[in-house]
């Protein structure tokens, strides 16, 4: 079955660094376009950044264009999100999915970003 892990979230205070994984089975990896959401306390779940199925092409939320990253291991099977100058509005939930493919979404992994 399509499985999502994502991992690496905590508390962190404004201008830090996080840096979470997404690890995926059950599916071919390399074939799919692979995406960031986050949803925070009281709000819609919202597009944070996208990898092409090559890692070549990406795309980002204005929100958090310059300050994340987006990044990808096929051999690993796993997608990356590296998050610097953290702001309190980062914090969310974040999912990682894979674009196209139904019912992909895991538990999300929790970032604050607080003092």
């Amino acid at each position: 079955q399509v499985q999502l892990v994502e991992s690496g979230g905590g508390l962190v205070q404004p201008g830090g660094s996080l840096r979470l994984s997404c690890a995926a089975s059950g599916f071919t990896f390399s074939r799919y376009q692979m995406r960031w959401y986050r949803q925070a306390p009281g709000k819609e779940r919202e597009f944070v950044a996208l990898i092409s199925t090559g890692g070549k092409s990406t795309n980002y939320a204005d929100s958090v264009k310059g300050r994340f990253t987006i990044s990808r291991d096929n051999g690993k099977n796993t997608v990356y999100l590296q998050m610097n100058s953290l702001k309190p509005e980062d914090t969310a939930v974040y999912y990682c999915n894979a674009y196209s493919l139904n019912d992909s979404w895991g538990q999300g992994t929790q970032v604050t970003v607080s003092s």
